[in-house]
């Protein structure tokens, strides 16, 4: 599991989901004035340079937030998002990407909190160079789905979890399941979000029907397939055509914004005219 660094998908296709997604619900819990604490079981490094030799290996950014960076037709739901990226750029070229923590923090106001775990040695101490003066941050450098369990519920008993894990070993799967069991038993009112891939494998494929079964009244599935499952046969099993978010007690206007922001993903990301996108609701 050690072997994983996100450095090498930065901004891809499935960040641009999943960071856009997250703003959109950290905007949402912003509208009470009670302090909220964004938990991250999985925070990588926390920022990438692009122009690094793991980014410029896969350049999987030129088919996800370079596509976006120069666009003046971006919709309201997507703004917040480039604004985002561009703050670590300082308003010049291309050259930075935040991970999840990061976007977190340029959201979060001085009373939220956040927890964020790493458990790979390297990235974990750029983590700390990145938040070593953001008084808000705490840091941990131990398995995030394991290390969940010592904070729910949150002293502010308002929270949103991010559970975003590599996947590379199958049994992730059944731990990320059996993680949000836990979680929903300890804290069941709080926001949790999970990315996951879409793959050609079983257990990929078998994984939203696996969360869809856990019964919980108010959930969202979204996904943005940017290609056909097989047009990469160089790569095993075709290699990730997608992503998804599968969210636990999302916020009520998340499904519209989602609505209105995926065509327009669906256009600038696609790969091929396979290019399609989901959003489900249950409750809510």
């Amino acid at each position: 599991m050690l072997s994983y660094r996100h450095a090498f998908h930065a901004g891809s296709h499935a960040d641009v989901l999943k960071h856009s997604a997250l703003l959109l619900m950290l905007d949402y819990l912003k509208q009470k004035d009670k302090p909220f604490w964004y938990i991250d079981t999985h925070a990588g490094a926390g920022r990438y340079r692009l122009q690094d030799a793991e980014a410029q290996k896969t350049r999987e950014f030129e088919t996800g937030i370079a596509r976006l960076w120069s666009r003046s037709d971006l919709p309201e739901s997507l703004q917040v998002y480039c604004d985002s990226v561009r703050a670590q750029n300082g308003g010049g070229d291309l050259r930075f990407y935040p991970g999840s923590p990061l976007f977190a923090a340029h959201s979060l106001r001085a009373q939220d909190r956040l927890r964020l775990f790493e458990l790979h040695p390297q990235d974990y101490t750029i983590l700390g160079h990145v938040f070593a003066k953001d008084r808000r941050a705490m840091l941990a450098r131990e398995d995030g789905l394991a290390g969940l369990k010592a904070l729910l519920p949150p002293l502010s008993r308002r929270a949103l979890v991010l559970i975003d894990p590599p996947y590379e070993q199958p049994s992730e799967y059944r731990q990320v399941v059996e993680a949000l069991k836990d979680a929903l038993r300890r804290f069941p009112g709080g926001t949790y979000a999970l990315w996951y891939p879409l793959l050609e494998q079983t257990d990929a494929k078998r994984l939203p029907q696996k969360l869809a079964g856990l019964g919980c009244e108010s959930t969202l599935r979204v996904e943005l397939r940017v290609r056909a499952p097989t047009a990469r046969p160089e790569l095993k099993n075709g290699g990730m055509y997608g992503s998804g978010l599968f969210v636990i007690n999302p916020p009520w206007t998340l499904a519209a914004q989602l609505r209105e922001m995926l065509p327009y993903l669906v256009d600038v990301l696609k790969e091929d005219n396979s290019a399609d996108w989901r959003v489900d609701v249950v409750g809510n």
